[in-house]
């Protein structure tokens, strides 16, 4: 067994992540810190938990070499504190907080405001879509769990850019349920003021822009132009990215259909349909994929996942299956709510 602990484990993502593994075969949960609440039960915080994680939170890993694995769940900025002395210990880490994705330290700091304190590691993290990178996050000891926004965006979109079958600029409407704000409320979250709205935000400065635009050149080759507005619909859990491209050579829609099929054959959490469902996919690590033609050369991109699990935990698991060699899906394969 892998023996696992999650650092930063009092959110959404925490919770979710020992969710997943609490019941995953090959994996363990040995231990989960919290600085807000060390010594409080974990079912206590996340009472959906009670009868699977009999653990309380401590408030900094004790004795983590004795763990294989460490998720880090922590805000961006508090896990490059962290990481550096775990991998020194020789402990494998997949990062949920997006201080590892971006590997100039350049755009780091324009994004997320604050340096980089340990470049040595950045540049060796690898990129944590399992679809897309698979051969280097089995060799990885740090893999960056990519954000949400970028995961949808990006596995909607990548046949097309890996394939070279459009041009450079994209255009990327998102709309997310409200647990991806987190779990402490907000002005914006508040019901009064996102039950019966839909609310753009961060219009051209969210820093998943650059991760989408990094993703994307690493499969075309290529600098990216990305236009990308999130907004936030009153729902809980689910996103649905809207990207827009235009075709650089003539193709059908069954020709498109071929180059998804074959680039995405034998990924078990891709489903290529008609027209994505949120419902069929919150709750589990699917991710769903449709597009139409709209004019001439253009095409309209839908993709779909839950924004706490293929966007955060569940992938997380996914990463960490990968780098330990065992099956992609242990711990995941179980179906969307549908409702």
């Amino acid at each position: 067994m892998v023996k696992a602990a999650i650092v930063g484990g009092s959110g959404y993502t925490g919770g979710e992540m020992a969710r997943i593994v609490c019941r995953h075969p090959k994996i363990t949960l040995a231990a989960m810190t919290s600085r807000q609440h060390p010594g409080v039960k974990v079912s206590k915080l996340h009472p959906f938990l009670q009868g699977f994680v009999d653990i309380r939170f401590d408030e900094k890993l004790n004795g983590a070499s004795d763990c294989d694995l460490v998720f880090v769940a922590t805000p961006y900025g508090a896990s490059m504190d962290v990481i550096p002395g775990l991998l020194e210990r020789g402990i494998r880490v997949v990062d949920l907080s997006g201080d590892y994705r971006l590997k100039d330290p350049v755009v780091y700091r324009k994004w997320y405001g604050i340096d980089h304190k340990d470049s040595k590691n950045l540049q060796n993290a690898v990129y944590g879509i399992p679809e897309l990178f698979k051969d280097e996050i089995a060799k990885s000891e740090l893999v960056a769990n990519p954000g949400c926004y970028p995961t949808c965006a990006v596995l909607g979109l990548a046949p097309l850019f890996a394939e070279g079958l459009v041009d450079s600029k994209v255009i990327v409407d998102a709309k997310s349920g409200t647990s991806g704000a987190g779990m402490e409320p907000t002005k914006a979250t508040h019901h009064p003021n996102c039950g019966t709205n839909v609310i753009p935000y961060k219009v051209g400065s969210h820093r998943h822009t650059p991760e989408i635009q990094m993703a994307l050149g690493m499969l075309s080759g290529r600098e990216t132009e990305v236009v990308f507005t999130p907004h936030l619909v009153p729902i809980v859990r689910g996103i649905l990215c809207t990207s827009y491209v235009h075709l650089n050579k003539s193709a059908s829609h069954d020709d498109l259909y071929s180059v998804y099929e074959k680039y995405y054959s034998g990924k078990r959490f891709i489903r290529v349909d008609s027209v994505p469902s949120i419902p069929s996919i919150v709750g589990s690590n699917f991710c769903e994929i449709g597009y139409e033609f709209a004019g001439n050369g253009n095409v309209v991109v839908m993709s779909t996942v839950d924004n706490l699990m293929k966007g955060g935990a569940g992938q997380a698991v996914q990463n960490a299956n990968v780098m330990f060699g065992i099956d992609e899906s242990a711990g995941l394969d179980f179906p969307g709510l549908g409702v």
